[in-house]
């Protein structure tokens, strides 16, 4: 009686140190899927996609006030950024806020702004923005000559867009463009271009 009592006792203490031994382990298995999924995810924000709620109207009709959306941050690791191009960066007069904006003139070049049409160069033609500008853009401003390594930031939106016109430090530099607009995932998903 006291063995088969003695044997109940050890195989109930086996049973438990091992049902313990599978909760401790059930318990560290889903620890290292977090904490995975947790560095997997900061990896995939800093070095592969930018996150960007649009906080105005400076962008639309293109992108909406309240849209969120993701950039390609991989986009201009072999190429430089083309006219047309809608990036997102970090703002020059003010490094800790992101912005977003088309690209409108390219390194080198001298931007010109008449009448609210955008002239390259000096060129007797403006340039055709039809596609993303639906309103009649107002203003004088410029000439700007863009620097080597930089650029010349607009608003679609341009009558209401605080951008390159207006900042202190007029222009973005390469180093300092997170990554190029890519697909709107709120409200509605969509591809920008």
């Amino acid at each position: 009686m006291d063995n088969e009592k003695e044997l109940n006792e050890t195989t109930t203490t086996k049973d438990a140190n091992a049902s313990k031994k599978a909760v401790r382990r059930e318990v560290f298995e889903w620890i290292m899927v977090i904490l995975i999924s947790a560095a997997l995810a900061f990896a995939l924000d800093k070095f592969i996609i930018v996150n960007a709620k649009i906080p105005s109207a400076s962008m639309e009709p293109t992108i909406m006030t309240g849209d969120r959306l993701i950039g390609n941050r991989l986009a201009y690791l072999n190429k430089d950024p083309e006219r047309g191009d809608v990036v997102i960066f970090l703002f020059p007069d003010n490094e800790k806020e992101y912005f977003i904006k088309r690209v409108i003139g390219l390194p080198g070049e001298t931007v010109s702004i008449r009448g609210g049409k955008v002239y390259i160069n000096d060129s007797p033609q403006p340039l055709d923005e039809s596609a993303y500008v639906m309103t009649t853009p107002l203003g004088d401003f410029g000439p700007y000559t863009v620097p080597q390594g930089a650029y010349f930031m607009m608003g679609d939106n341009r009558n209401n867009s605080m951008d390159s016109r207006y900042w202190n430090q007029p222009f973005v530099y390469k180093d300092k463009i997170l990554g190029r607009a890519w697909v709107r995932y709120y409200p509605e998903p969509a591809k920008i271009e």
